[in-house]
C-alpha cells in the first residue's frame, strides 16, 4: 500500500490525519521500536504514535529519519506527561520531545493524562502551535466528566481525544460530545489489547469467514468506517502488515449495526476512578535520568 492510498480524516483545524497509524506503547527502546517503526513505514504506514512516557521517542525519530520518506508525508504524534503539566514545564517538555525525536515540528501533541495543571499545559501547547512547533493539539483519556471539567476553559478546542475504544467499549456518550464539537476520537487499544473474547466473538468470526480477513482486520475496518482514528500496535512483522490491509473491503450497514450491538459500555481503564492521576504519576518517572 502506498502513502496515497492511506485514507485521511480532516481535523477541526483543517489538517489531514492518516486514519490508521502505528502505535508504539510498551515497545522497548532497545532497538525494538526502531525496527517496528521502520517496518511499519516500509509497509505504508504514514502515522506513528509515541509519547514521552513511552521512553522510545528517540528510536521513533531515528526510524522516521532513516526511512527516506519526506517528513511532510509522515504524521508523528507525541504526548505530554503529567510531570510536565503547567505552563513553563510544558514549554520545556515540548522542546525536549522535539529534540529526542530529531524533528522540527510535531504533527499532533496530546495532553497524555488529564490530571493536575491541565490548563497551564494546554496554554503552552496552544503557544507552541502558533509558533509552528506543533500542527495540531489534542487531549487523551478524557471522559465526558473530565472533558466538561477542562475543555470549556480552553481558548481553542482540541482536535482529537485519544481514548480506549473497541467494539466492546464504544464510548457512546463521549462520542456525542465530540461529534457536536467536530473533535475526532482516536482509539488506543483498538483491538481490546488482544481480548480473546472480542477476537472470537461470533459476530466477528462470522465476518472473518465472509470477508476472508482476520479478526483484527474486521475490527479495525469497523472502527475506520465509524470515523475512528486507529493505531494498532504489534512487533510482529506479519501483523504490522495485515493491520494496514483493511481498505479492500467494506462492511455493510447491517454488519456495522451488528458490531455496534457488541458494546458493553465499559472499558478496562476508568480515568474517573479516584487516585488514577497519582498512581500514574508514581508509575512513570520520565525525569529519572535527568
Amino acid at each position: 500500500m502506498t502513502e496515497k492510498q492511506t485514507p485521511t480524516f480532516k481535523l477541526n483545524d483543517g489538517t489531514e490525519i492518516p486514519s490508521i497509524g502505528f502505535g508504539t506503547f510498551q515497545i522497548p527502546s532497545d532497538g525494538s521500536t526502531y525496527k517496528a517503526v521502520s517496518q511499519a513505514l516500509a509497509f505504508g504506514y504514514r502515522h506513528i504514535d509515541t509519547a514521552a512516557a513511552y521512553f522510545n521517542e528517540a528510536e521513533v525519530g531515528r526510524a522516521v529519519k532513516d526511512s527516506g520518506i519526506p517528513r511532510d508525508q509522515i504524521w508523528v504524534t507525541s504526548k505530554l506527561w503529567i510531570q510536565d503539566f503547567g505552563y513553563e514545564p510544558a514549554k520545556k517538555a515540548i522542546d525536549v520531545s522535539l529534540e529526542k525525536l530529531g524533528l522540527d515540528y510535531l504533527d499532533l501533541y496530546l495532553i497524555h493524562q488529564p490530571y493536575g495543571d491541565v490548563e497551564g499545559a494546554w496554554q503552552a501547547m496552544e503557544e507552541a502551535k502558533r509558533a509552528g512547533k506543533i500542527r495540531s493539539i489534542g487531549v487523551s483519556n478524557m471522559t465526558p466528566k473530565i472533558w466538561n471539567q477542562f475543555v470549556p476553559k480552553f481558548s481553542t478546542l482540541p482536535s482529537v481525544n485519544q481514548v480506549e475504544f473497541n467494539p466492546y467499549f464504544q464510548q457512546k456518550e463521549l462520542r456525542q460530545i465530540l461529534d457536536a464539537a467536530n473533535v475526532k476520537l482516536e482509539a488506543w487499544a483498538p483491538l481490546g489489547q488482544g481480548n480473546q473474547a472480542l477476537l472470537n466473538d461470533p459476530v466477528i468470526t462470522k465476518l472473518v469467514s465472509k470477508y476472508q480477513k482476520n479478526a483484527g482486520q474486521i475490527i479495525l475496518r469497523f472502527e475506520n468506517q465509524e470515523g475512528i482514528i486507529v493505531f494498532p500496535k504489534s512487533v510482529h512483522e506479519s501483523r504490522i502488515k495485515s493491520n494496514l490491509e483493511i481498505f479492500d473491503f467494506e462492511l455493510t450497514a447491517t454488519e456495522l449495526a451488528e458490531v455496534r450491538q457488541l458494546d458493553k459500555g465499559k472499558g478496562q481503564h476508568d480515568p474517573d476512578a479516584p487516585g488514577v492521576g497519582e498512581s500514574l504519576l508514581a508509575a512513570f518517572d520520565i525525569h529519572a535520568n535527568d
